[in-house]
């Protein structure tokens, strides 16, 4: 069973890395239609897209990622330290 719990706070941990890697890459002029850009886009848009909906952007920042990430990164430290 423990193993199981690692295995879903290494998924989740994942996803925050995977949601800071989309982050970052919008700073960059890259084509948004290659195929990192897109998988990271099919990964973290799951995530994303609800909190988009609920919380607003102020200005031309999106809070979105932000609270994603800690929100990911306080769920895979409380299952981590429930082993």
């Amino acid at each position: 069973m423990d193993q199981v719990i690692e295995l879903i706070a290494f998924l989740v941990q994942a996803l925050g890395f995977a949601i800071f890697a989309r982050s970052i890459l919008t700073w960059f002029p890259i084509d948004r239609d290659g195929p990192v850009v897109q998988a990271l886009n099919a990964i973290t848009d799951p995530i994303l897209d609800p909190l988009r909906r609920v919380l607003p952007t102020i200005g031309a920042l999106d809070l979105s990622p932000m609270v994603a990430i800690i929100v990911l990164f306080t769920l895979s430290r409380f299952l981590s330290n429930s082993i």
